[in-house]
């Protein structure tokens, strides 16, 4: 035992009765990055395949029978 849990407890014993149940700092932390990540990256996936859809459709709408590659 060293002298710091000496003076301050046993922080794995406290951690595990004090704390029984909480969500940890870095659980925490590491929801919260893949939310981050979640939220940014599949709203930009979404943004440039709506961009895409609406200007396939505009195309569409423009009455030639053919479309040229692009």
């Amino acid at each position: 035992m060293s002298w710091l849990d000496r003076l301050l407890g046993n922080d794995h014993e406290r951690a595990a009765t004090q704390y029984a149940g909480r969500e940890s700092a870095t659980e925490r932390a590491t929801r919260q990055r893949r939310a981050s990540h979640h939220r940014s990256g599949a709203q930009q996936a979404a943004r440039a395949g709506q961009a895409w859809e609406d200007r396939d459709r505009a195309q569409d709408t423009k009455g030639r029978w053919y479309r040229a590659a692009r």
